[in-house]
């Protein structure tokens, strides 16, 4: 699935992804290949981007950072204080504040 994710600032990140677990208001949840259509809300937490089998390409700014975690370099994170997430036909958008 093809993820993008976006801040006021600047695109993130856009790359194909295996998959995408994110901090919903009523808690995490995770996002595989052709899942369903959704809108929700994020609240204050970790988005973590899950690239095994993908190259991907990651964009930093000042106010926000992938950071590949430290047992799997192929698992990256995202602060975030808030967003929306969308996913359609096998894309997904991260709106993140």
């Amino acid at each position: 699935m093809y993820l993008e994710i976006v801040s006021p600032e600047a695109t993130l990140f856009s790359s194909e992804v295996d998959s995408i677990a994110v901090p919903g208001v009523n808690g995490e949840f995770q996002m595989l290949n052709n899942h369903a259509p959704i809108v929700s809300i994020l609240g204050k937490g970790k988005v973590k981007i899950f690239t095994h089998t993908q190259n991907h390409l990651v964009f930093d700014d000042l106010h926000a950072k992938l950071i590949p975690s430290e047992e799997d370099k192929k698992v990256l994170t995202l602060e975030i204080n808030s967003g929306t997430i969308e996913m359609k036909d096998n894309k997904v958008i991260v709106l993140a504040d």
